[in-house]
């Protein structure tokens, strides 16, 4: 009789041995050879996401509202959209193009004005000065950029109808195609307040800065401004810059513009806005169909 033996006086199982040194660092390189586009596509991703989103975006000093709408952007946001609001509307071109314009450039920017991108790509449309877009400080200069943009949008055949990313993609050449068309809504709704012919589509808040620099030196760089994208101005003594205009567009270009143009008050026919408070309207105070814009002194 054969008595079973113990687990302990069982014979236990030899080791497999392991591969030498030399196969595993094989293996493992391999391994790594594996994973690495991967993960160059996801840093990749990740990158071009922090990008656009976070970098270089400085704390926000204020507000702007579209009337009637939840929309909230920031001062630097309207004042970019409001250029090219103002960049198409010189040439003539209707609301259409001002909403493929403003989502393009939410898509590639965030509406503003970037420093640096994918490769050489700059500015709001992100373009490329190695792709004949322009140099690099033509395409961080929004009315430019804007201009070259509207030039590609208006060869698009049908471009007027058309599905706006596809009508986008086209000028833009992206390698996310679908991605502008989330934007439409958003395009619609700020072009509506920029182009509106009705009072106050649009105000803005800010906490306005001690004045920097002669006030005379100043309201000439203001006028040099309203001269190439809202107007004919005028300057006039203590900060004050007068603009003939055609209507509210170019209201609600200058209150977009306001922080930039370190803008206290901006008056149109009876109409008032300043940074604190919104509009308001007062009939006894009525300045007739002239932008007036003040300065802080």
């Amino acid at each position: 009789m054969t008595s079973a033996r113990t687990a302990a006086q069982r014979p236990r199982p030899r080791p497999r041995p392991r591969p030498p040194a030399r196969r595993r660092k094989k293996r493992a390189g391999r391994m790594a050879g594996l994973w690495a586009p991967l993960l160059v596509v996801v840093v990749a991703v990740v990158g071009l996401s922090w990008d656009t989103d976070s970098q270089g975006v400085p704390p926000v000093a204020g507000r702007c509202t579209v009337a009637g709408s939840a929309l909230t952007i920031t001062n630097e946001q309207a004042a970019n959209a409001a250029t090219i609001a103002a960049v198409a509307r010189s040439r003539g071109l209707p609301e259409r193009a001002t909403v493929i314009a403003l989502a393009t450039a939410q898509q590639e920017s965030r509406l503003r004005n970037l420093a640096y991108g994918d490769r050489d790509s700059l500015g709001l449309f992100q373009q490329r000065p190695s792709q004949g877009w322009g140099s690099p400080e033509q395409v961080q200069d929004p009315v430019y950029a804007t201009g070259k943009f509207l030039d590609g949008l208006v060869e698009v055949p049908g471009w007027e109808t058309g599905r706006l990313t596809e009508v986008a993609q086209t000028v833009q050449r992206s390698g996310f195609p679908e991605a502008y068309q989330q934007w439409e809504e958003m395009g619609t709704t700020l072009a509506g307040a920029l182009l509106a012919t009705t009072p106050a589509a649009l105000s803005c808040t800010y906490s306005p800065p001690q004045a920097a620099g002669p006030v005379d030196d100043r309201a000439a760089a203001v006028a040099d401004v309203v001269r190439r994208e809202a107007g004919s101005p005028t300057v006039q003594p203590g900060g004050v810059v007068q603009v003939g205009v055609t209507g509210w567009p170019e209201v609600t270009w200058a209150v977009a513009h306001a922080q930039n143009l370190q803008l206290t008050e901006v008056q149109y026919t009876n109409w008032r806005w300043t940074p604190a408070d919104g509009w308001s309207q007062d009939a006894a105070d009525d300045v007739g169909a002239v932008l007036r814009l003040q300065l802080a002194v």
